[in-house]
């Protein structure tokens, strides 16, 4: 059934993150509007609030956050182990009350993800770091943090979000670079001017924070979700639909729109609205001299990581094969299996690379969400599928996804949440 219709994009999970943890720096309120209800985000206020801060929802997607009444500098353990972004609260913590305490943090296993560039920061900035596997514990000198130049050895977003979040409450310049610029990243560096901070070089890969003794608060608007945007569009092209996708980021979606047509799929701006025509016959577009072409992730920007599985799901009812490359996460294609399961021609070539032939009529089945994006994915072959799918461990979903039933349900999909789903074995 083609999904058709308008809708309007959460704001981005993974800058609603690091700006939550960013109301850590001041004394004053802060409030953010656009803010995703779901579940990652329910969880970072959870951990504010053990923190001590003060969180008030204004509405649905709007929150005050008082961190003036934060009482410790440990991070709750059982909440941390559940989210992968708990380790955004080290560098506020740091930076305002010169320490921290961090679980390890839990997350999507898609591969092995490195705390290494965060704690090469801290340690560039003058903190002392003690590296265990139960516990991380920062803590900054009698003088506090210092301004420093240096350089990551990869360009990690979360790592170069907390040295932003840190070096914005460090008097003087701190030169980041091999830094991530990731949308979400802008949108925190975009905040953190908001609330006093002077920063050079946003959406480049070297950033300049030029600190304060101080930061205040502010109200910000979280930008939308270009991942969700990316989904959606996804959605639309594997089942005929015609979408609007209204007040979108449309150079936040240029390399996006560029790979999807790449498989096919063609895609309009119009203003701030992205338009996918229906009824479209999706065909891959070969390489100069007829060779398979290749769909590979990478630092912004690059075709973002958090797309490549949503990619793969639509190559499935394109016409013609493609690699699937994904560079970056060594587990993040090991979900392919139930796809294949689905009816879908998939031939793994090793832990990063897969190769698509479609188009393949695809079937319902009973299969499992191993983390948000395998989760989309599958969703995305369920509603193009003949027959009923079921999708357990939807609490995948939920982390990254806002009412994603009831919103589907209104673009036209018949989709149903069995709250009383049973367990597999």
């Amino acid at each position: 059934m083609p999904l058709s219709g308008t809708i309007t994009p959460a704001g981005n999970k993974n800058g609603a993150l690091p700006i939550l943890a960013a109301t850590l720096l001041t004394d004053d309120e802060v409030i953010l509007r656009n803010v995703p209800r779901i579940a990652d985000v329910e969880a970072m206020v959870s951990l504010l609030q053990l923190l001590g801060a003060r969180v008030q929802w204004l509405g649905r997607s709007e929150v005050l956050i008082d961190s003036s009444t934060v009482q410790t500098t440990e991070v709750d353990r059982a909440l941390a182990e559940q989210l992968r972004a708990s380790f955004l609260l080290a560098g506020p913590l740091l930076a305002r009350f010169g320490a921290a305490r961090m679980p390890p943090p839990g997350g999507d296993v898609i591969g092995r993800r490195r705390l290494d560039p965060h704690l090469d920061a801290f340690r560039a900035m003058g903190a002392a770091v003690e590296d265990r596997p139960e516990e991380v514990t920062l803590a900054a000198s009698p003088l506090g943090l210092r301004p420093c130049d240096f350089l990551m050895d990869e360009p990690s977003v979360m790592a170069t979000e907390n040295a932003l979040m840190a070096a914005a409450l460090t008097r003087g310049p701190t030169v980041i670079r091999n830094a991530a610029s990731e949308p979400h990243v802008q949108d925190l560096a975009r905040m953190l001017i908001s609330m006093g901070a002077s920063i050079e070089g946003i959406g480049s890969n070297v950033m300049t924070v030029h600190g304060q003794a101080s930061l205040r608060g502010c109200t910000h608007e979280i930008a939308p979700d270009h991942i969700e945007i990316g989904s959606f569009m996804a959605l639309a092209g594997v089942t005929g639909g015609e979408l609007v996708v209204r007040d979108t980021r449309p150079d936040d979606l240029r390399m996006i729109r560029m790979v999807f047509e790449r498989l096919g799929l063609r895609s309009e701006v119009q203003g701030h609205d992205v338009i996918v025509p229906g009824n479209q016959r999706l065909a891959i577009r070969n390489d100069h001299g007829d060779h398979v072409p290749k769909v590979e992730d990478g630092p912004w920007p690059a075709f973002p990581a958090d797309l490549t599985s949503i990619a793969l799901a639509l190559a499935t009812q394109s016409s013609g094969s493609v690699m699937i490359h994904e560079k970056m996460f060594e587990n993040r294609l090991f979900f392919t299996d139930k796809l294949v399961s689905m009816g879908a021609a998939i031939t793994i070539c090793d832990p990063h690379r897969a190769i698509v032939v479609g188009p393949r009529r695809l079937h319902g089945a009973r299969v499992e969400s191993p983390d948000i994006r395998a989760g989309m994915a599958m969703l995305i072959a369920a509603l193009c599928a003949d027959g009923v799918t079921e999708i357990g461990n939807i609490r995948q979903i939920d982390r990254g996804y806002e009412r994603i039933d009831e919103r589907l349900r209104e673009l036209g999909a018949r989709i149903t949440r069995l709250e009383d789903a049973p367990v597999p074995a």
